[in-house]
């Protein structure tokens, strides 16, 4: 873990843009964003939830006038539900 001065310049070089996210996940969930970071050429596991968020963010908003996209939002979502125990730390 970085030191508190470091914590401190990255808060103070990124206050207006970013907020550091640390969470606990399970194990195939960290596999599951590696395979996202390297099936999308993204950076790393910190680019591949940006990714993800983009992602559903997008697919609520293609649902708002488009049935298929709310459809798999739903069937998403709804799966989620479901499995959720498999995803919670």
């Amino acid at each position: 873990m970085a030191d508190p001065a470091a914590q401190q310049k990255w808060r103070d070089k990124h206050r207006f843009t970013k907020t550091q996210l640390n969470v606990m996940a399970r194990k195939h969930v960290h596999g599951y964003l590696e395979d996202f970071a390297g099936t999308f050429s993204l950076r790393g596991k910190a680019e591949a939830v940006a990714f993800c968020a983009f992602a559903t963010k997008m697919l609520m908003q293609h649902g708002e006038h488009n049935p298929e996209a709310k459809r798999l939002m739903t069937l998403i979502a709804d799966a989620f539900h479901r499995d959720r125990d498999l995803f919670q730390p």
